[in-house]
């Protein structure tokens, strides 16, 4: 850890990055001295789409629009404080998205204290509670970018029959959804067949930088959110981007490439308590999408906490995030290399500034996702023709194993097993309900603390969507650990040949044929019924040996 106390900082608008010089220092030549001899700053600053070389040449002309987006976005303002008096007596609002669509309004309402419901989940008993949760008080923004994620066409067919089946004529139905979606979408086009509000997004970008979009502000805004601030806090950093100094999206960028070309390819992701709650999740998703391709790219860990298993480490570059600092707050949280500060708004385009910076330092093309959707294109097949049926290797207790041959036969053998041939990372995910089966989540730290390898943690299908095509583009040295669980008390999708179930379980065998495609380890875990096969499972992981 650099000395962030009394080290150089980057620092405009009230947004501050420290630490950024000393991780340049430590590579063999100074990432920011040659971004700079080459006017990458400036460049960057003025949308040159060369900047990532002639293969990316031709996606960057149609995905810079995040530098300037915050400014169209103002032309929203007077049109979401309308609709948001005309639907105040729709206090419940419920984002249906997934992945870039659903991160960034999820931190904004997290970090300004406003209750959103973010649904980006097909397991059924999380859908269903939805369902059930003030539906005569709920407006539902569908919130898709392409239009056609599976997800969120599902949540929506399930909002607009719950609301018939409870008494509404179509027309006061429509009165319950806001459509979020870039032009020419299929989804506008339903949008109007159903009579809603349809609102618009910027084209000109990828739907990781769109949180200073109508996908960002939209949902925000009618939960009671000043988004008005959130795009003045963008304004004032704008000016800085063209800077050589004083430019934190630059520092930011110079460090994570930095460490990333000199063996600290590993990213963790910290709160240092200052309440920006889920940033880490979205950086995340910015981080993974835009580098992990060809090989190669940054691996963002979401740590719980600083002094949390993987927060620190070697081959790790530490980040901490948060506003401004309170009183008794450490610095860094008291263990990053590199520690931003500053208002939420300037926080989405610094990252994003310094994202394209590090793709630039890393030869990657930062817009183009070529792997992400294998796993989706294998769900749909799955739903086409049937599921292949699959054998447990063993089952103990609560929890069915579905293990590569060759693999121990008891529950703490077969986790020992995965830890003890990682190569690379391990990635844990889970295609349970978010809510009900929270405490999964705690596998994270239990499994980084019995190796020194970075462990990730995320929710399906989610994850899929933020992180998937760093798993499948980015380097080839990860092994996989995927939790199902029961269905007792599914839901259909109405209009479709599938129930929420049966799409969720499609989902989770499309992500492990893409993973196994890639000939890396892949471990299942079934819980057959899943309280007690969460607490078995996490009884399991502890006696894992290290």
């Amino acid at each position: 850890m650099g000395d962030l106390q009394t080290g150089p900082a980057d620092a405009t608008a009230g947004l501050t990055v420290r630490g950024a010089d000393p991780v340049d220092r430590s590579a063999p030549a100074s990432v920011r001295e040659d971004l700079v001899a080459r006017d990458v700053p400036a460049r960057l600053a003025a949308k040159d789409p060369t900047l990532w070389g002639p293969g990316a040449e031709a996606e960057a002309k149609v995905r810079l629009g995040w530098l300037d987006t915050h400014r169209r976005s103002r032309e929203l303002l007077p049109q979401l404080a309308e609709l948001t008096e005309e639907l105040a007596d729709l206090d419940h609002v419920v984002l249906a998205g997934t992945g870039g669509t659903s991160l960034g309004p999820e931190v904004i309402a997290r970090t300004l204290g406003r209750p959103l419901t973010v649904l980006d989940t097909t397991d059924p008993g999380q859908v269903r509670a939805a369902l059930a949760d003030r539906l005569d008080r709920t407006v539902v923004v569908v919130s898709s970018k392409s239009g056609s994620t599976v997800e969120t066409d599902s949540h929506r067919r399930a909002y607009w029959h719950a609301f018939l089946d409870a008494g509404m004529t179509e027309a006061e139905a429509a009165r319950h959804f806001v459509v979020v979606t870039d032009p020419g979408s299929p989804l506008e086009a339903t949008a109007a067949e159903m009579g809603v509000v349809t609102i618009v997004a910027d084209p000109d970008l990828a739907g990781r930088y769109s949180a200073l979009t109508a996908f960002g502000l939209v949902p925000s805004a009618l939960a009671g959110a000043a988004v008005a601030d959130l795009l003045d806090d963008a304004d004032a950093l704008e000016a800085a981007l063209g800077r050589d100094r004083d430019n934190p999206g630059l520092a930011l960028g110079v460090a994570l490439g930095a460490a990333a070309t000199t063996g600290r390819d590993t990213v963790s992701l910290v709160s240092d308590g200052t309440g920006f709650d889920g940033l880490g999740d979205w950086a995340e998703q910015l981080l993974a999408e835009s580098t992990g391709k060809a090989g190669g790219g940054i691996l963002p860990v979401v740590v719980e906490s600083p002094d949390a298993p993987g927060a620190t480490g070697p081959g790790v570059l530490t980040v901490s995030y948060g506003g401004a600092l309170a009183p008794g707050v450490a610095l860094g949280a008291g263990v990053a290399d590199v520690a931003i500060n500053g208002p939420l708004g300037a926080q989405f385009l610094t990252w994003e500034y310094a994202t394209a910076i590090a793709a630039a330092v890393l030869g990657v093309d930062p817009f183009g996702q070529p792997n992400a959707a294998e796993s989706r294109e294998h769900t749909a097949r799955i739903l086409a023709t049937g599921p292949a049926p699959e054998t447990p290797s063993f089952t103990e207790g609560a929890v069915e194993v579905y293990a590569p041959a060759g693999a121990p036969g008891d529950l703490a053998g077969v986790l020992g097993w995965l830890l003890g041939g990682l190569d690379g990372y391990l990635a844990v995910t889970a295609y349970l309900n978010r809510l009900g089966d929270a405490a999964v989540a705690g596998l994270r730290p239990v499994l980084a603390r019995a190796t020194r390898r970075p462990v990730t943690f995320g929710w399906g299908p989610r994850h899929p969507h933020t992180t998937g095509q760093y798993h499948l583009g980015g380097p080839p040295v990860g092994s996989y650990l995927q939790v199902t669980g029961a269905v007792t008390d599914d839901l259909p999708v109405p209009g479709r040949p599938y129930t929420f179930g049966e799409l969720q379980a499609a989902q989770a065998a499309g992500d492990r044929q893409a993973l196994a495609g890639r000939g890396r380890p892949v471990l299942r875990l079934h819980l057959t019924e899943r309280a007690a096969g969460v607490a078995q499972l996490l009884d399991a992981a502890g006696r894992t040996p290290g």
